[in-house]
């Protein structure tokens, strides 16, 4: 599974009949590729591998969709890059549930690779492989835990804070999933037959933290992306808003305060970890 400095490793779950119970998730990956795909296609952001991997969709994604997929993908992108320079990528990346995800080449181009990288669609069939490894490690997931349930997701969450002697985790999913808006997103997707099997560790920001730390994590962060938003340099901010007119900016702002990114540190003082924050 280990990698060297200019190839990513990808490792899959073998199909079985659970695969059919999974369909609904897997089909959020192919949504968000596509989301994604488009936003780029019409300058969001560069990423010139995604057309490779994902086809434009004919249908025009609403523009708060767009910037929605904008801030998520700055914001884990910013601290990815940070935990890179902190550790001067001397460290390894795991992509849980990656999908489409083309971070791996990004990284690439801007001679930014740790020594090693993993893509995982299934995290916990790697577990085995994965416990004895000790270099300076970052996890990420990217609406990933929330389709766990909650006693899944905290297992793995305690595994990595067990196995890993200095990592970072990097957790972007639903919050305020109580209130009637976060209600509504519930519906719609049941209506998909996806039901979000974790949303009850998604009610706060506080939440959120808890969970990490209650999960062996030394320090946690979490900041709603209508807050992240809000911290985006205002030169990319006013460059995107003039891509597309956006006339209900009420629905982007309870789109972004119902998603979140989380962080949470364990060990590497010396680094200055815990210091990382946006």
């Amino acid at each position: 599974m280990a990698t060297s400095l200019r190839r990513p490793s990808f490792t899959a779950c073998s199909s079985s009949a659970t695969d059919t119970d999974d369909e609904g998730v897997r089909g959020t990956c192919e949504d968000a590729s596509i989301c994604k795909r488009f936003a780029v296609s019409v300058g969001y952001w560069q990423d010139p591998y995604i057309q490779h991997l994902v086809r434009l969709s004919k249908e025009r994604k609403a523009p708060e969709i767009n910037r929605g997929y904008f801030a998520r993908v700055h914001g884990v992108s910013q601290l990815i890059k940070a935990f890179l320079r902190k550790t001067e990528c001397n460290c390894q990346i795991l992509n849980l549930g990656a999908g489409m995800d083309t971070t791996f080449w990004r990284l690439k181009d801007e001679d930014l690779l740790p020594s090693k990288y993993f893509e995982i669609d299934f995290p916990m069939i790697v577990t085995r492989k994965l416990h004895s490894i000790k270099l300076p490690t970052l996890l990420i997931a990217e609406c990933v835990l929330v389709y766990m349930t909650p006693e899944q997701s905290t297992n793995l969450l305690k595994w990595a804070a067990k196995s890993f002697e200095t990592a970072m985790f990097i957790n972007y999913e639903q919050v305020n999933m109580e209130d009637r808006f976060g209600q509504i997103m519930i519906e719609n997707l049941r209506r998909r037959q996806c039901d979000l099997a974790g949303v009850e560790t998604c009610k706060s920001l506080e939440s959120q933290k808890e969970r990490l730390l209650s999960s062996g994590w030394e320090s946690a962060s979490a900041i709603d992306m209508m807050e992240l938003y809000s911290k985006l340099p205002r030169a990319e901010v006013s460059r995107i808003e003039s891509l597309e007119f956006l006339d209900e900016m009420e629905l982007l702002e309870q789109l972004m305060q119902h998603y979140c990114l989380c962080w949470a540190t364990k060990g590497g003082s010396g680094l200055g970890l815990k210091e990382i924050t946006y």
